[in-house]
């Protein structure tokens, strides 16, 4: 599946980018093939145009802004948080304003991102019950980059055959490679996974998973939100709980912004956020490593038989049928690479 060539993907929220990265001026976002400018409005929030002055075609994410409107570099045309040309500094005073406007998407501030939704949307932004709640902190830990497809992403989150082989370097035994089992329930917007899996302890994980034991367990819950967002809620015998969740937002059908948040039941003085970042930068070179060797175009239609699946994959083969039903839903078609 091809991320850009399926018009329903563009129906649900994406995370951009860290809301705090707009307060020095708009910013350029590739979502799903589709140039965009983000900038905040006069009340400080995120709004999406298309990436193009309706004058002369020049980004208007070259230019500035102005009393929460967004003016064109090029000429200074000035718009709105809609999209509404607003302004022509050519014109007189009296000269009314031409009906004009940049095409606008919807946009949100949610857990310190900008998200947008180039269409409506068919369901809101995933909830993270842990954010704000007493007791735990939120810590931004990456914004990256891959060359990869979002759907590997989200697969790989949920595939547990490949811990003791990708990650022999951090938590993964390798001669323990027979993964544990999932018991996976959908849910009307994905679905929820939970097992218990032994892994590795290595001294600079000590103070991640709250015990000095070679070896110890974690107790997932996890979840898929359709199309491209996962939880991973680990419970450590501790009672810490570590808790990941991900947006894999395609920029184009090969490459997608990785958004990393990481919610624990702990403080500074428990773990301090280098540590957790440090020790989570390491699982995660090595996921990116191997996905980025992968071919992006993942396909959702099983039935052509172009990848063999194993018991373990289960997780995302349920993710890829229910991809090609929502295509289905919506009149669309699997359109792989020609």
């Amino acid at each position: 599946m091809l991320s850009t060539k399926q018009p329903v993907l563009r129906r649900f929220w994406y995370a951009l980018m860290p809301l705090d990265h707009l307060k020095d001026g708009p910013k350029p976002f590739t979502l799903l093939g589709e140039p965009i400018v983000l900038f905040l409005d006069a009340e400080g929030q995120p709004a999406a145009l298309e990436d193009r002055c309706c004058h002369r075609t020049a980004k208007l994410s070259k230019g500035w802004c102005k009393n929460g409107n967004i003016v064109c570099g090029y000429h200074g045309w000035e718009y709105d948080r809609d999209g509404k040309l607003v302004m022509i500094p050519q014109f007189p005073f009296e000269q009314p304003v031409p009906d004009a406007t940049a095409r606008s998407f919807r946009a949100k501030a949610r857990y310190g991102y900008v998200w947008v939704a180039l269409d409506e949307p068919l369901a809101d932004i995933p909830e993270i019950p842990e954010d704000g709640m007493p007791g735990y902190r939120r810590i931004n830990q990456f914004y990256d980059k891959w060359n990869t497809a979002a759907l590997r992403l989200m697969e790989n989150s949920f595939a547990n055959a490949h811990f003791a082989f990708v990650h022999k370097g951090t938590f993964g035994d390798i001669n323990q490679p027979k993964p544990e089992k999932y018991e996976v329930v959908e849910t009307d917007v994905g679905f929820d996974a939970e097992t218990i899996i032994t892994v590795r302890n290595p001294a600079n994980a000590y103070r991640i998973t709250g015990t000095r034991e070679p070896m110890t367990r974690r107790h997932q819950r996890n979840k898929w939100f359709m199309p491209f967002c996962r939880r991973l809620d680990m419970e450590y015998p501790s009672g810490i709980r570590h808790i990941i969740f991900n947006c894999a937002t395609p920029i184009s059908d090969g490459q997608i912004q990785v958004v990393q948040l990481l919610f624990r039941n702990d403080g500074e003085a428990d773990c301090s956020t280098q540590e957790l970042i440090d020790w989570d930068a390491a699982i995660i070179a090595e996921d990116r490593d191997m996905l980025e060797s992968t071919d992006p175009d993942a396909i959702v239609d099983m039935g052509r038989k172009i990848e063999m699946h194993m018991p373990s994959d289960r997780p995302g083969m349920i993710m890829r049928k229910r991809l090609l039903d929502l295509l289905h839903q919506h009149g669309e078609e699997e359109r792989p690479r020609q």
